[in-house]
């Protein structure tokens, strides 16, 4: 008898654990796409502000992802949501979340 209640807490424990586990938080950063001419594929230049280590001061930085767009929606000029995912290609290292407006004008 008191092996089989050891046995339903060591079940549900781990039934708990698996309903529990997830992949953490995934980066998500909002960006200007400034080429959409490979296939499924655009380049997002990204800003952020880091501080100076001497001067105490913020300086804007830049960086150029390339993401994943699997049905060619973003055009040039949109602003959009990418997240961090798996390594696609050799430099594809994002997927495309949403787009946030449409700089680019309607599409085809």
């Amino acid at each position: 008898m008191l092996q089989d209640t050891k046995n339903k807490k060591t079940k549900a424990s781990m039934k708990r654990t698996h309903e529990t586990h997830h992949r953490g938080r995934r980066n998500i950063v909002l960006g200007e796409v400034i080429s959409n001419k490979a296939d499924k594929t655009i380049s997002v230049l990204i800003y952020r502000l880091m501080k100076h280590s001497k001067y105490k001061k913020y300086i804007r930085r830049k960086s150029i992802f390339k993401a994943h767009d699997e049905h060619n929606k973003a055009k040039l000029g949109d602003k959009v949501f990418i997240y961090e995912t798996r390594p696609r290609s050799k430099t594809k290292r994002w997927n495309l979340l949403k787009i946030q407006s449409n700089k680019g004008g309607m599409s085809e």
